[in-house]
């Protein structure tokens, strides 16, 4: 038994905190903000510490987090910097080596998960990123199953960052609306970087929505942008018909689904979102993107975590 396992069956003897730090990225939705600060503080163990990034001045929000728990840190941006740049800002001052991130409607559905999290770390010391099995609302919550795969991609709203990995990644692109483009870019450059992304059944989380907003026009036009800037930033030139083909495709996704308000608007504005974000390009391999690629259709098989002493 490693020193980080026992160090855990310890705090859960005898409840206290655990080295990891819990981030939150909040704007407007105050009482999910609040609720999700509730339940990661109830967790046991719970985290080492909680910070919460709020985006583009929202005093109200600002000042309810600051009222209701006045001993979290709190950082709040002058200008709109996306759910990306937030988490650029709580990483770097995180004092722990794992960094645990939630948006403002997720948190965990087991009261342990920043234990497993040290034991999952200690069980894959060479993953960067632990991805969870997220549920939305209206969703069936599968058994925590003690398993995990590598995975290519991960989501925001329900991971572990590696916080040296994520410095020398260069973290995310800042961006308001950032669909189609946050995850999948730094997961890209992960994988430049040698870097792994493991997925785990054994970390559960809620996300407290039921993606209705994915419909609104200016979600719609930046997912469509994003995308055609993830290639431009991203993709070698001999990619870049699959970046018009992933943009066209997108289309045909949102025109089914009904969602016809702002796609012309994101058509039109991907030269000036593109312009305006030129100083991050840095281009991956060809290589590199078609075994990202690769790996999104053939998922590794699932490999058992092994700890017997938590069954």
């Amino acid at each position: 038994m490693g020193d980080l396992t026992k160090n855990v069956l310890a705090a859960e003897s005898a409840p206290g905190a655990v080295p990891v730090s819990a981030i939150v990225t909040a704007y407007k939705r105050i009482p999910q903000t609040i609720e999700t600060i509730k339940r990661l503080q109830v967790c046991v163990p719970r985290p080492d510490e909680i910070l919460v990034h709020v985006d583009a001045q929202e005093r109200d929000c600002e000042a309810a987090i600051r009222n209701a728990f006045p001993e979290i840190k709190l950082i709040v941006s002058s200008e709109s910097i996306g759910p990306g740049g937030g988490r650029n800002k709580l990483i770097k001052e995180a004092k722990n080596e794992f960094v645990a991130s939630f948006d403002d409607d997720s948190y965990p559905i087991d009261e342990d998960y920043f234990a497993r999290i040290l034991i999952l770390f200690e069980k894959f010391p060479n993953a960067s990123i632990l991805t969870a099995a997220i549920y939305h609302l209206g969703e069936s919550v599968k058994p925590d199953l003690h398993l995990a795969d590598w995975s290519a991609d991960f989501v925001g709203c329900g991971c572990v960052y590696r916080k040296q990995d994520f410095l020398r990644s260069a973290g995310y692109v800042p961006l308001t609306i950032a669909y189609s483009m946050e995850e999948v870019d730094l997961a890209l450059r992960y994988r430049a970087a040698g870097m792994n992304i493991l997925y785990s059944s054994w970390l559960r989380i809620h996300h407290d929505t039921r993606l209705i907003h994915h419909s609104r026009a200016p979600i719609v036009a930046g997912s469509i942008a994003n995308l055609a800037l993830l290639a431009f930033l991203r993709y070698p030139v001999i990619l870049w018909p699959l970046g018009i083909l992933q943009c066209l495709n997108r289309v045909r996704y949102l025109m089914t689904r009904g969602s016809f308000d702002g796609i012309l608007q994101g058509i039109f504005m991907i030269p000036s979102h593109c312009w305006s974000k030129r100083s991050f390009r840095k281009v991956i391999g060809y290589s590199i993107v078609k075994s990202y690629r690769n790996h999104r259709k053939a998922p590794v098989d699932s490999m058992p975590v092994g700890l017997p002493c938590l069954l």
